[in-house]
């Protein structure tokens, strides 16, 4: 399976009902495939890659405020 395939997959995956370590893990998993891809778009530059690295970096921050908690302003 390709890493495009694997951030779609990953993208689409429900997030629900996730524990803390489960969050850790999905975090660290995103992060992973968005350097990735980044990799793959600087020989590329493909737009759609763009697109993909964006929405993860998007999951990831939602995984990452229910982690660490929203900031109180």
């Amino acid at each position: 399976m390709g890493i495009v395939e694997e951030a779609e997959l990953f993208e689409n995956a429900k997030m629900s009902n996730m524990s803390n370590s489960d969050r850790v893990i999905a975090s660290r998993e995103a992060k992973r495939l968005v350097l990735e891809l980044n990799k793959i778009y600087a020989e590329t530059k493909d737009a759609t890659i763009m697109d993909l690295m964006k929405r993860l970096t998007v999951k990831k921050k939602r995984i990452d405020i229910r982690l660490k908690g929203r900031p109180s302003s």
